[in-house]
């Protein structure tokens, strides 16, 4: 099914610069389409560290389980990496001993290739659920990625992970760490089944600052909540979602201190910067939401706390009503009072105010005065539409990223296996 780039893709596309310590390589080998790229090899450096977060499901993928069983709990086990492979068109879930044993048999091809252990090589896997992934196809695939894999080759690999996105998802930041300077680059792929618990989609991150997997692991869990688990596009949560981070310490040669703890000091503007890569991607997800046309930022303040903050925004996010009524450029707020009230938050319906892109529509329990028809359909033919729900109750704030739902949305999943 070909499907048009979203119009909400960003105009701009980062240069992406190498990062020392990684290499990177592409191929079609047939595992769901016939000459499609659906394989990425990241070949890293001796010593690169290694983080994860992953699907809360519980019915996680055969690589999901992989992934973890190689980290650890919180990443005290090993935590180091030397390749990454990752495949579209399978997920590799729900499919019992086959699927372990293709996640066995992918780490053995791999660390044949690289030249490492099993346990240094990471796997993730996008695509249909439910299908025996058929792990022989990356024999040979595998050996020549690993010969062939160089710097750079950043877009290529965004490419390789796709399955509905219609862009590849990457970002990039430069930031000095100690008195070296430091560079940090990610890609992400998703689009659909998308409402994150403690990760994303596939997502990884590469930097080449020294950083032990304790201190990266921390960074990480911290990293995602206001980003990735910020983000829902249909309410549905995948079997595969992987957030991975790698930091192969290269920049330890030109004078970057080794960081050992995530609350180090020194670590302060790196933090800043891997925060803003993970928005940056989390936001790109949002955008290329399926069949979206309208980007919407739903923010929540004057709740009893932060958290329950995020469960009224995420109840708003997830409204099919909210997100139609986006699609068809209708500030419909009363489906927005609705979804405030479901939630099973504190809410006090007099106290409660609601305003898009900036107009206010509804206060006090009832229509807003100065409400004019024609100023609120007008600002709702914007891309971007921002809800913002004021309850008056204490000082908690939230803020979750969406995006409309529209006939292509059940146009792509009605036909997905196809």
């Amino acid at each position: 099914m070909s499907i048009a780039v979203s119009p909400l893709a960003p105009t701009n596309v980062p240069e992406m610069p190498v990062i020392a310590g990684v290499r990177l390589a592409t191929a079609a080998a047939g595992i769901r389409y016939k000459g499609r790229t659906d394989v990425l090899l990241a070949v890293m450096d001796k010593g690169t560290t290694v983080a994860g977060v992953f699907t809360q499901s519980k019915c996680p993928s055969a690589p999901v389980e992989w992934c973890r069983a190689r980290l650890g709990r919180g990443g005290s086990r090993g935590g180091f990496a030397r390749a990454l492979v990752v495949n579209s068109g399978n997920a590799n879930a729900f499919t019992g001993k086959t699927g372990r044993q293709a996640t066995a048999l992918t780490a053995s091809i791999a660390a044949k290739a690289v030249g490492c252990g099993p346990s240094e090589v990471f796997l993730a896997s996008t695509g249909v659920i439910g299908e025996p992934l058929d792990a022989t196809k990356f024999d040979g695939v595998l050996g020549t990625l690993a010969e062939s894999a160089v710097p750079g080759e950043w877009m290529n690999a965004a490419r390789a992970i796709m399955t509905t996105d219609t862009f590849p998802k990457v970002a990039t930041a430069t930031v000095k760490l100690g008195k070296a300077k430091v560079t940090i680059n990610g890609m992400a792929k998703g689009a659909g089944m998308i409402a994150p618990d403690m990760a994303t989609m596939l997502a990884f991150v590469f930097t080449d600052a020294p950083l032990t997997a304790g201190a990266l692991q921390a960074l990480l869990k911290s990293g995602v909540e206001d980003t990735f688990n910020a983000v829902t596009i249909d309410g549905d949560t995948s079997t595969s979602d992987t957030l991975l981070a790698f930091a192969t310490g290269a920049a330890a040669a030109n004078g970057a201190p080794r960081i050992s703890r995530a609350s180090d000091p020194r670590l302060k503007a790196f933090t800043k910067a891997f925060r803003a890569v993970l928005a940056d991607l989390a936001e790109q997800v949002a955008r290329d939401g399926e069949g979206a046309r309208k980007l919407v930022e739903i923010i929540v303040e004057g709740a009893t706390t932060k958290k329950s903050a995020r469960k009224i925004a995420m109840s708003v996010a997830n409204s099919p009503l909210v997100k139609t009524a986006i699609a068809g450029e209708d500030a419909n707020w009363g489906r927005v009072v609705m979804a405030v009230g479901k939630a099973g938050e504190p809410a006090n319906r007099d106290k409660l105010s609601i305003s898009f892109n900036g107009i206010r529509v509804a206060s006090r329990g009832a229509r807003d005065p100065g409400y004019d028809e024609a100023e609120v359909s007008a600002a709702m033919k914007n891309p971007k539409i921002q809800i913002r729900i004021a309850l008056g109750l204490g000082k908690g704030r939230d803020r979750v990223l969406t995006c409309d739902l529209t006939k292509e949305y059940v146009a792509i999943n009605g036909d997905y296996r196809s």
